[in-house]
């Protein structure tokens, strides 16, 4: 019995399946357009093979670990590196054991199936993960591993990538983007503007982050113009290496608008270290009103990443660092929260802003209301908890009938697991194929109009909002 059902995420109603079926058939073999996702620019920069079945697949992968932490599984176990460089397991094949063990524990999520599907289409696998097995899936996969067509760069033209956006802090020297542009390979990878550390009052080492983002864009951020100025020029920076989009992770969707003397004096607390917990929230949210502006001068696409309290736990932070699998959904606020961005900048139609949530309360209430009437708006894909086929059909059922389809993006990968890429699409194309089935069968939609949005779905709306 084959690994992957052919079937896998239809409709179990023979009509509503067959319509999905040549829905997908349709779809499943266009380009994937990966607008935001976190894997490394250095791989495609080096093309050097992947180490080994565990630090390519677990190591890096926070929902693969956070699960097996969760039942009890120390992360040291796993051999993600500590803060202080303290010991670790490092043999591989006993962390890649550890996992078959407890491969279990994976029954019915979305990482399972990501897994499986990575097993199945890439490395020809198709028997199910186990403890009796693990030690022989480990050694094809390792062997595979060392062969020229699975380094970066041939994975992701196997992948049928056609562009992929990395997401990079604005100190960042884009080096690797530099040496990918001067090795002549044709794929596409292109960085997106994260400013977060140097946005953001709480992020650690903020005052020294402003000192460096001086020092790299020649403005003076001791001053609020000067501020602005060096955010400008780092936009265009990333611009000149094929930069389409600005990314903001922000504890909450607040925004401010202060009159220019007001952000000044805000921006002097701030630099100074002497702002209280009220006053670095808004001026986390006058910056992301900010950063529209400027989107409005330079057509970055901005995307708000709201409403996660990153690094839940202290301890955790302490020892291992960020993104660790501690950051955790919230309630989050969209109408009143974003009314001043949207005042200044909202009604523009050059402008995108592209919301994502992880409070799924607010699809039906507050995104799709605001995205089905301000032109500047436009809804992310179901991300981070939500990326799974349960998280994909609440957002369809409930943001389609306010928002309709075409103030949505597409989808996204939103992630670090380079081979899980085409994983991911493959759900979100067959997740979308068989919502419009339904449609199809219910005579709401007809098929011919179902084929041309689930290409939008797949393929046309992610590489037009993002500007690709």
């Amino acid at each position: 019995m084959p690994l992957l059902d052919d079937d896998r995420l239809f409709d179990a109603e023979p009509k509503a399946r067959g319509v999905a079926r040549a829905l997908y058939a349709g779809v499943r073999n266009l380009p994937i357009v990966s607008p935001h996702g976190h894997t490394d620019p250095r791989w495609y920069a080096e093309n050097q093979n992947f180490p080994d079945p565990a630090r390519l697949l677990i190591v890096p992968d926070h929902y693969v670990f956070r699960m097996l932490f969760s039942q009890g599984v120390r992360l040291e176990e796993l051999g993600v590196p500590t803060t202080d460089g303290a010991a670790v397991e490092t043999d591989p094949r006993v962390i890649w054991r550890r996992f078959a063990e407890n491969y279990y524990l994976f029954r019915g999520t979305p990482t399972r199936m990501w897994f499986d599907h990575t097993l199945s289409t890439l490395f020809g696998i198709d028997e199910l993960l186990s403890p009796n097995n693990a030690d022989a899936i480990y050694d094809r996969i390792a062997d595979q591993l060392t062969r020229d067509e699975f380094r970066p760069r041939a994975l992701f033209e196997r992948f049928n990538i056609e562009v992929i956006s990395t997401t990079d802090g604005a100190l960042d020297d884009l080096k690797w983007h530099q040496m990918i542009r001067d090795s002549g390979w044709r794929g596409r990878v292109v960085p997106a503007y994260r400013p977060d550390a140097v946005v953001d009052p709480d992020f650690e080492g903020f005052s020294k982050n402003l000192d460096r983002l001086a020092e790299i864009s020649g403005a003076d951020t001791g001053t609020w113009q000067g501020y602005l100025d060096a955010h400008r020029q780092r936009r265009a920076f990333f611009k000149s290496f094929g930069a389409t989009s600005s990314d903001h992770g922000h504890p909450s969707a607040e925004t401010a608008n202060l009159p220019p003397g007001e952000a000044a004096a805000l921006f002097d607390h701030v630099r100074t270290e002497k702002a209280d917990s009220r006053q670095r929230a808004q001026f986390r949210g006058q910056m992301l009103t900010e950063m529209a502006k400027m989107s409005v001068d330079d057509g970055l696409v901005l995307q708000i990443h709201p409403g996660a309290w990153r690094n839940h736990s202290p301890s955790m932070l302490a020892r291992f660092g960020r993104d660790k699998g501690f950051d955790i959904p919230t309630r989050t606020d969209y109408v009143a929260a974003l009314k001043p961005l949207l005042d200044a900048v909202g009604t523009n139609p050059d402008l995108t802003v592209i919301l994502f949530t992880l409070d799924e309360t607010v699809y039906s209430r507050e995104l799709a209301p605001l995205a089905g009437v301000y032109p500047a708006l436009r809804l992310g894909p179901p991300w981070w908890f939500h990326d799974s086929p349960e998280g994909m059909r609440r957002f369809r059922e409930m943001a389609t009938e306010t928002a309709g389809f075409y103030n949505t993006v597409g989808f996204n990968d939103d992630t670090r697991a380079f081979p899980s890429i085409p994983a991911r699409h493959d759900v979100a194309r067959r997740v979308d194929c068989t919502f419009l089935a339904r449609l199809v069968t219910e005579h709401r939609l007809g098929e011919d109009e179902a084929h041309e949005v689930a290409h939008d779905l797949a393929y046309g709306l992610a590489k037009r909002a993002y500007k690709l």
